[in-house]
């Protein structure tokens, strides 16, 4: 069963704390239809923000019901949004078609995200006017508030989210101006979302790294320490800074599980070689 949340956010500061029991309510998923709510309600309230949430469901409501969408309902304050992932890389998404200006700050961006006192995000995606002639502008906020020039997994739920918005059915396809460039998502028959991602860019000076190039002006498999273990990576911009890795260089049995990614995923991020950070693999 697909499961959908939704909730409304208020952008207006609250200053009164409440010391209600908040039931966990958490449901989410790459949602191919909006769904109509029939479950139970929750309000929380935290410092700056107010959200309440319903939960949704792809259980069938009666003909009868109402196929108004929550998306329909506009009351004065309060942000809307659908939450979608595209292999578990989890979004908010957020119908900001009416301006050329993101409806929240990086700021409550990455307020939202938390996923303790939020929502819990790895971002928030607006949906906005197209320019230079494009039919749609993307822009995300990461949780930590930086805006990435775009992302793989967050174009296809901005397309999902798109198709949604637009009551699109069938085969369809759009243009959308990113940071990294004009991009076209199809939406397929089967609802699922094909997106060309181009050619990558393997150039080291555009990735951008000051690794040195070591084949063809590329980092292939080139060694880069990091906090005093060396490590064999490959560098390449799919629109964003990548860095790809399959182990040490003192063997390629990588065991992943062991690992603490938390704390060793920022210091290859931060990492001096990338000028504009990086995400890593």
């Amino acid at each position: 069963m697909a499961i959908t949340t939704t909730r409304s956010l208020s952008v207006t500061p609250v200053t009164r704390r409440s010391a209600t029991p908040i039931n966990p309510l958490r449901s989410s998923s790459l949602s191919y239809s909006l769904t109509r709510p029939f479950s139970s309600n929750l309000t929380l309230k935290v410092p700056s923000f107010r959200v309440s949430a319903s939960s949704m469901s792809s259980i069938h409501a009666p003909e009868s019901a109402s196929r108004t969408s929550f998306l329909d309902r506009r009351e004065s304050g309060f942000l809307h949004f659908v939450k979608y992932h595209g292999l578990g890389n989890d979004f908010i998404l957020v119908d900001n078609r009416n301006s050329t200006e993101p409806r929240i700050t990086p700021e409550q961006a990455e307020k939202l995200c938390d996923r303790n006192f939020g929502i819990g995000a790895d971002g928030v995606i607006f949906a906005m006017p197209g320019v230079n002639g494009t039919d749609y502008t993307m822009r995300i906020f990461n949780s930590d508030g930086s805006e990435p020039e775009m992302c793989g997994n967050g174009v296809r739920c901005f397309a999902r989210f798109i198709a949604e918005l637009e009551n699109l059915n069938g085969k369809q396809s759009f243009t959308v101006h990113t940071g990294a460039g004009l991009i076209v998502p199809e939406i397929q028959d089967d609802g699922k979302v094909k997106v060309d991602m181009g050619e990558p860019i393997l150039k080291a000076s555009d990735v951008p790294t000051s690794l040195s190039a070591n084949k063809d002006q590329s980092v292939v498999k080139s060694e880069l320490d990091v906090d005093g273990v060396k490590w064999n990576v490959t560098c390449v911009s799919m629109g964003n800074p990548h860095c790809v890795t399959f182990g040490t260089k003192e063997g390629q049995n990588l065991k992943v599980d062991k690992l603490n990614l938390a704390e060793i995923g920022p210091k290859f991020e931060h990492h001096s070689v990338f000028p504009a950070r990086t995400n890593t693999g």
